[in-house]
């Protein structure tokens, strides 16, 4: 393992650009602060930092009934609103960032081993089943991990190159999740469940509460922390398993803590929005374009990145219009015609 730790080299970063993390930390702090004054009621930057100021510290600064009104809307509907925006794109960016540098592969997203279809599907079958907002989330999570479980299983049936065997599995796995997904809303009812199962489909945080993200930052956090913690071994990975176990490293080990760290992050971020897609799929290549394939630094500019573009996304999913259009479809919009554009420069990240 030493030798793996030695690797400074593979691949490079692009030097000049080492500083884009201070950058983007500070366009996310910005972002933030923006999306929290921006809403059907505007709140002005200065009473921002006023309510935080006292919220945190305990300073006065507005009249009882001015912070109690601030209160309900900045902490209690737009902040945690805002942190799962964050949360959900660090977590969808990083885990399709480990994943292309794993399986070597630009076209892999953060559902390659069914994750997001099984978490979907979980999520509609907690709602046939009517087991309460805290049971969808549940059997939300539980099928995002069953799928994995299910695609590992298949791969380790068969004899062959490791990496194709769990990608087939990946997708006979999402195949699987994805028809008994048609079953659920064929057997829902058309008048109160399949409607709510088809909006949760579309992805969204308006149901994202001070409660659920709490619970759920805790370990995308972790999971984000041991994806990056993992870095220099995920380079190595990139070169081939063969160069990996040239260097001493657990090929089988490491894979298994990175697809268990990507998966559960992956699986959370549709417990609080929903299935949002395109995030894990276009942020990593903007990334490997900005500072090249080192996951040691790629990796923190992917989470920040994604928090960032989800934050904007959700500004405006929610003010574009009267009504809040489903985030999983501006998502698509953008997601498609942007990743065709970038796809024709992705081989630069690579090199």
């Amino acid at each position: 393992m030493s030798k793996v730790l030695a690797v400074g080299h593979v691949p490079e970063t692009i030097p000049a650009r080492r500083w884009l993390p201070v950058l983007l930390a500070l366009l996310l702090l910005g972002a933030v602060l923006i999306s929290l004054s921006l809403g059907k009621y505007p709140i002005a930057m200065q009473e921002i930092v006023l309510f935080m100021r006292q919220q945190l510290l305990g300073w006065p600064g507005m009249t009882p009934e001015r912070y109690e009104l601030l209160r309900n809307i900045l902490w209690e509907i737009r902040a945690p609103r805002v942190a799962a925006a964050v949360l959900i794109g660090a977590a969808l960016s990083t885990s399709g960032a480990a994943f292309q540098s794993m399986f070597i592969n630009p076209l892999v997203s953060p559902g390659l081993l069914g994750v997001l279809p099984g978490a979907s599907c979980g999520a509609a079958l907690g709602m046939l089943l009517s087991q309460g907002w805290f049971g969808v989330q549940a059997c939300c999570f539980a099928g995002g991990l069953l799928a994995v479980g299910i695609a590992i299983g298949i791969a380790r049936l068969y004899r062959g190159d490791r990496l194709l065997m769990l990608i087939l599995g990946g997708i006979i796995s999402g195949s699987l999740f994805t028809s008994v997904l048609s079953i659920v809303k064929y057997l829902a009812d058309p008048y109160d469940q399949l409607p709510a199962i088809v909006y949760w489909l579309m992805g969204g945080l308006s149901m994202a509460d001070s409660t659920t993200t709490l619970a759920v930052s805790i370990p995308i956090l972790i999971g984000l922390c041991g994806l990056m913690f993992m870095a220099r071994y995920l380079n190595v990975l990139s070169m081939g398993d063969e160069e990996a176990v040239s260097l001493g490293v657990n090929v089988r080990l490491i894979r298994a803590w990175l697809i268990f760290f990507a998966t559960v992050i992956s699986a959370l971020t549709v417990v609080v929005g929903g299935l949002i897609g395109w995030v894990g799929l276009i942020i990593p290549h903007i990334g490997r374009m900005l500072v090249g394939p080192d996951n040691r630094i790629l990796l923190p500019v992917c989470a920040l990145l994604g928090g960032l573009y989800l934050v904007v996304v959700d500004d405006v999913s929610r003010l574009l219009l009267n009504v809040e259009i489903p985030l999983g479809i501006i998502t698509a919009l953008i997601g498609i015609p942007f990743f065709t554009l970038v796809l024709k420069n992705a081989k630069k990240g690579w090199g």
